[in-house]
């Protein structure tokens, strides 16, 4: 069959589209800066891949210092502005500090939480599968707008009166209420303590359906990201006191209804809507804020992505599935739940497979033991598999391969190290790398490949494997780089054998802005092989077990 037609080769890559060059343009900005970051901080600590994590971080941040900063506070109308002067004043023990903390920990809040969306839109994470995850996210940035807006208004000074009023005459432009909001807020009007009851009540509540909100974005998610690494959370949480020491938050005077403040030092996170409300008008700030969350939410569903064909889920075939659960355990959508068994084999549970959550990654045939290659079946059947890429013509693209670079080495007589790259196609087109001594395997995703391919192709012929796929930290699928790396070292089934020569397996995470740096790579790991014993005479292919699942204790 023509390498053109083989089901492996004939499945397109996914790549940024010319005919979308505003979403490509930010996503080679995102690319540029966080290369930059990764050198500063580590790919394993780069805030810009940690945006999520960061987010709840803030969140817990806010939660923290603003039950601390309560406990201060007066609630009453009269007594609300004095009793945030004196918590600025640190009569509460480091209360001033407290409420600097709060308040520049929910500007960062809003921040990261926009910077977010704006990435995984990049990222074109917001269709099919994902597009559960990008509803709930945009949602969830109008919650912790509200949240962040009701705490100005508490403090109760000039700032929190413009904002206030701005924002019911905001909400007077609809036609909902029967008396305009605004008239609460006018030259003759009193604010009592009911309204801050009011206020107090919103912003504790909307922050806890914040909360709920931010549990409801990730429940589809297998280990959520909702820890930052600790130097990356600490970094930040010290970079927001030293702030906060350089420049506390104070307040302006205190409100007063009877007249209308000339000059305010506005927070632009915050209060930036109410500053176009004024420029503008009510009616066009709603027609920007209607326009926004139509665009956002029909998104996942009018978009280039969402008029793609959606990627064919994973398909378990029972007679090689022992319900062994390694499935189960490694989906990064949980997608997959193990039921009982409906084939009356001697098994407890089964897998099986809800397509409307399955984002056809082919982590899951990577997990599952009836993928090794070593089985002598001539048509390579696993447990689940991808119907657009399985296991079995895997394996004899593999086998091909290695027949190439085998055949090439024999015609020159010698030559240098036989590798084979494996990579994915979500990241660079390992593909293009082939060359006579260069056999190249494209899987969907990185971690699609079970541990035993690699003992199979030293085995096989070849004197190393590089293992690539997307930028370290920054998996498409999530959880591929850290699956395998976890399998290759030994801590997670199925394991790459102890007895496999560790010095010719290699990991190389690059993106697709990484080609020279994979070259390299690749230039480097051939010059430490040529220092090594020739792999066929170290692991000489053993016989191959005929048995159609492969001991899951494996």
């Amino acid at each position: 069959m023509p390498e053109a037609q083989h089901p492996v080769a004939s499945v397109g890559v996914a790549r940024s589209s010319p005919r979308e060059p505003l979403r490509s343009l930010a996503r080679a900005l995102f690319d540029r800066v966080e290369i930059g970051f990764d050198a500063a901080f580590g790919a394993d600590a780069n805030p810009w891949r940690m945006l999520g994590a960061l987010a709840w971080l803030l969140f817990w941040v806010v939660a923290a210092t603003g039950i601390y900063v309560y406990a201060a506070f007066d609630t009453s109308a009269e007594g609300a502005y004095a009793s945030v002067e004196r918590i600025t004043a640190n009569a509460w023990p480091l209360s001033g500090l407290a409420r600097s903390l709060h308040r520049y920990a929910s500007d960062a809040f809003l921040l990261v939480a926009l910077l977010h969306l704006a990435r995984e839109w990049a990222h074109r994470r917001y269709a099919h599968v994902q597009r559960f995850a990008w509803l709930t996210g945009v949602v969830l940035v109008g919650f912790v707008y509200a949240s962040g807006l009701g705490g100005f208004w508490l403090v109760w000074d000039r700032l929190a009166q413009f904002s206030i009023v701005a924002t019911t005459e905001w909400l007077d432009a609809l036609p909902l209420f029967a008396e305009p909001l605004a008239r609460n807020f006018d030259a003759d009007a009193k604010v009592g303590d009911r309204l801050f009851s009011l206020l107090i009540f919103l912003h504790i509540g909307i922050p806890l359906a914040t909360l709920a909100a931010m549990a409801i974005h990730v429940q589809r998610l297998k280990r959520p990201a909702t820890l930052a690494p600790r130097r990356l959370a600490w970094g930040t949480v010290a970079s927001l006191v030293v702030l906060a020491l350089a420049k506390p938050v104070t307040s302006a005077a205190p409100a007063a209804l009877s007249s209308t403040p000339s000059t305010l030092d506005l927070d632009w996170f915050y209060l930036a809507p109410h500053a176009l409300q004024y420029l503008w008008s009510p009616q066009a700030l709603w027609a920007i804020v209607g326009a926004a969350a139509a665009l956002l939410l029909l998104l996942p569903y009018g978009s280039r992505a969402a008029r793609e064909p959606r990627r064919a889920a994973a398909v378990v075939e029972l007679a090689n599935c022992n319900g062994c659960r390694r499935c189960f355990a490694d989906c990064p959508y949980e997608a997959i739940g193990m039921v009982a068994r409906t084939d009356g084999r001697p098994h407890a549970f089964q897998a099986s497979v809800d397509a409307d959550l399955c984002a056809g990654c082919g982590i899951c045939a990577g997990a599952c033991p009836s993928s090794t290659p070593f089985r002598s079946v001539a048509d390579l059947v696993s447990g689940i598999d991808l119907p657009q890429k399985p296991i079995g013509a895997v394996r004899s693209t593999l086998d091909r391969e290695l027949a190439r670079i085998g055949a090439s080495r024999r015609a020159a007589g010698t030559g240098s190290p036989r590798i084979v790259v494996v990579g994915c196609d979500e990241s660079i087109d390992v593909v293009a790398l082939r060359s006579p001594d260069t056999a190249a395997l494209s899987l969907l995703c990185a971690a699609q490949l079970p541990s035993s391919f690699v003992e199979y192709a030293l085995r096989s012929g070849a004197d190393g494997v590089l293992v690539t796929g997307c930028r370290e930290g920054d998996c498409t699928w999530r959880l591929g780089q850290r699956w395998v790396a976890e399998r290759f070292a030994g801590d997670r089934p199925p394991r790459l054998r102890s007895a496999v020569p560790r010095e010719r397996v290699r990991l190389a995470w690059a993106g697709p802005q990484d080609r020279s740096r994979l070259a390299r790579e690749i230039d480097a790991f051939r010059a430490e092989l040529r220092s090594l014993p020739d792999a066929s005479r170290v692991t000489p292919v053993p016989p191959k077990r005929d048995r159609r699942v492969v001991d899951a204790a494996r």
